[in-house]
């Protein structure tokens, strides 16, 4: 199987110097929208997951504890230094999304944008999710989905074959893959791309 953690701390390595580039207007937006849907209250204990270059971090509220990882050393530096000049104090750790360093109900936010698409097993990475947010924590997802109301057929799996192996897998549902970990969907707003990439707001 390509789609293996090492693989993607290697290939995403590759990408840092770049990535900024690529995604910064292209989801500047959809980024805004997503962490719109959040309940935000002063104070509150954030997790970034998988949260690349930091790019997620001017649309955050200031008066929250903000800790971000991501697997890619090169990534968690460019983070730390946007936090840095954006003036915010943020915990910026190396850290696999499917084995989170943090103990159980730590955090009353768990923000995975970009990032269920890419990872080998995001079962495990949405039972980490649910595993260190407090009840009734709050989960803001943003990524690019499958429509729930049909699977992928023979020509996006043959096509998911390559974007699986450059970028993302485009065949999963984010619906099946948020309940089966235990979360309730509260919202579900489609944010570009006539809804290929899709914004959910879930509670534990």
């Amino acid at each position: 199987m390509v789609n293996t953690t090492a693989w993607n701390r290697l290939r995403y390595s590759i990408y840092a110097p770049i990535y900024d580039l690529v995604a910064t207007n292209a989801f500047r937006k959809p980024r805004r929208n997503a962490l719109g849907q959040v309940d935000w209250e002063p104070g509150m204990r954030v997790l970034l997951v998988g949260a690349g270059t930091g790019l997620d971090l001017p649309y955050l509220p200031r008066e929250l504890e903000i800790h971000l990882t991501d697997l890619t050393p090169a990534m968690v530096k460019r983070a730390r230094e946007r936090a840095e000049r954006g003036q915010r104090d943020v915990v910026c750790r190396v850290m696999d999304a499917a084995a989170l360093d943090y103990p159980d109900e730590h955090f009353d936010v768990v923000v995975m944008h970009l990032i269920l698409a890419v990872m080998p097993n995001p079962e495990q990475g949405l039972a980490e999710a649910y595993r260190v947010l407090k009840n009734d924590g709050q989960l803001c997802v943003m990524d690019k989905f499958q429509p729930d109301t049909h699977t992928a057929g023979p020509s996006r799996r043959a096509l998911n074959a390559i974007t699986s192996l450059i970028a993302t897998d485009i065949t999963r549902q984010a619906t099946p893959l948020l309940q089966q970990a235990g979360f309730n969907i509260r919202r579900d707003e489609p944010v570009l791309m006539n809804g290929l990439f899709r914004a959910f707001l879930a509670i534990k």
